[in-house]
């Protein structure tokens, strides 16, 4: 069996030792790696597995799937599907129960660096942002078509940018003008001059940084995808199992932040209700960690200086009826 060699692009897995050490509980369990990428964490997770271990791992992005297609071991079966597929895809497997879930949230770095992948201001390409290629619209598509209301709410929302408007109108008004936004450097410089250079803050960080964050998450509906696969996850796991999820901005930190707490604490939904406490519902999920990349780590990866990694264990209480469906 092979475990496949790594991608061209170079992608240090972030938190890589940490994530598996809290993940695998049962060596002869299932897992899945809900996002591939170039199967850093999946490789890993092989090597701490048993002969009857396995690990499904799923990624929307076409060039994962070429990247999956290395590993060999027959422990390991790859999906080229959405996250949100995650219930769907098992039970096609005939998988019902798993010891762990993995996410590794946002974009990779061979993502970031393959310029026509249109996810990143650095360099001048096509406006794409898609991280499945073969479908949907492109981030260039949409800013064609859009309102300046959905897309200050947008760049609001996902970028939390507090001059969303003052793009919003710059962008729409060059695209009405005859002139629409179709590549990085356009969109790059349209942001740069709409944001006034008193309010940039981070000198570091460019100016259009949260107005790229926030395209990319519209276009690929990130939150969304997420909301789904945690709900979906929480159902599948096995009592005991893992929950481990890498964030990279405070948008997902604190969607998985709030999951978490909602099913380690369910009473807290019932207010000052006078309850017994055998009425209230029993947790699904104990908070077990919460994880920062060391000095070490950030000084060899300077991109894995943002990420957050929450780790949570299942506990033996039933969901409610019709939950993670």
């Amino acid at each position: 069996m092979s475990l496949g060699a790594p991608s061209a692009h170079l992608h240090l897995t972030v938190l890589a030792a940490p994530a598996v050490e809290h993940l695998v509980t049962d060596r002869d369990g299932a897992y899945v790696d809900g996002t591939f990428g170039r199967g850093g964490h999946s490789r890993l997770i092989l090597s701490r597995l048993s002969a009857l271990g396995r690990i499904i791992a799923l990624d929307r992005d076409p060039q994962s799937a070429e990247a999956a297609a290395a590993i060999t071991d027959p422990r390991f079966h790859f999906a080229h599907t959405r996250f949100s597929q995650l219930s769907a895809t098992l039970a096609a497997m005939g998988v019902t129960r798993l010891q762990g879930l993995l996410l590794d949230l946002g974009v990779s770095s061979p993502q970031i660096d393959a310029a026509e992948r249109g996810f990143s201001w650095r360099a001048d390409a096509p406006l794409d942002m898609r991280m499945d290629t073969s479908c949907g619209i492109t981030a260039a598509q949409w800013l064609a078509s859009t309102t300046v209301a959905e897309l200050t709410r947008v760049i609001r929302e996902y970028g939390e940018e507090r001059f969303a408007a003052s793009i919003a109108k710059a962008i729409v008004a060059r695209r009405d003008a005859g002139r629409p936004v179709v590549t990085t450097a356009d969109l790059a410089a349209l942001v740069a001059g709409a944001v006034p250079v008193r309010g940039r803050g981070d000198a570091a960080q460019h100016p259009a940084t949260r107005t790229f964050q926030a395209v990319r998450i519209h276009i690929n509906q990130e939150l969304e995808e997420l909301a789904l696969v945690l709900k979906q996850g929480v159902a599948l796991l096995a009592s005991g199992g893992r929950l481990v999820v890498i964030s990279f901005h405070s948008l997902e930190d604190r969607l998985v932040k709030r999951f978490i707490d909602g099913h380690a604490h369910p009473e807290r939904a019932f207010g000052r209700l006078p309850l017994r406490a055998a009425d209230l519902p029993q947790p699904r999920l104990h908070s077990i960690a919460r994880v920062k990349p060391d000095a070490a780590e950030v000084a060899a990866n300077p991109r894995a200086r943002s990420a957050v990694m929450r780790v949570a264990e299942r506990t033996a209480a039933p969901l409610p009826e019709g939950n993670g469906r």
